[in-house]
């Protein structure tokens, strides 16, 4: 019986210690745990902007459409000479985007090139193959081109 005792308190013993030990050491074949990376939201594609001589080219071919996309509040206060305002934000857009001929050319700008980018993506997706994102107002008119 005192073998047994001694025996008993032994794996009470190692037991206890057992519970004791600390956090196993990291083994050194466990992968490394991945970093979290934040990417950003998640924005619609666009199209980029086309360089001034581009842009210029573009207008200079017969037939050209010339966009601004641009609200018709930023229309009034100025826009390129030509242009025809399509309000970006405007509820009807896509149905007017819709009346467009899509083997004309078109060139699209607004105060930055944002929305014109995104509408132009928006014809791309129609079928339109000549859409050209000229940028943004106050730079075409610094560029040289003539305005209202």
């Amino acid at each position: 019986m005192f073998r047994f005792a001694l025996l008993a308190a032994g794996l009470i013993s190692s037991a206890g210690a057992h519970a004791q030990m600390s956090v196993p050491a990291a083994q050194p074949h466990a992968p490394a745990a991945v970093p979290m990376v934040n990417i950003g939201t998640i924005t619609r594609p666009s199209v980029p902007v086309a360089d001034l001589a581009e842009v210029k080219q573009a207008l200079a071919q017969p037939g050209t459409v010339l966009l601004d996309v641009r609200t018709p509040a930023e229309f009034a206060a100025g826009h390129l000479s030509g242009a025809q305002n399509v309000d970006f934000r405007a509820p009807d857009f896509a149905q007017r985007m819709a009346l467009l001929d899509p083997k004309k050319r078109y060139v699209l700008y607004c105060a930055s090139g944002n929305r014109s980018g995104k509408a132009a993506v928006l014809l791309q997706e129609k079928g339109f193959q000549k859409v050209l994102n000229a940028g943004g107002f106050q730079a075409l008119k610094e560029g040289g081109l003539p305005a209202q």
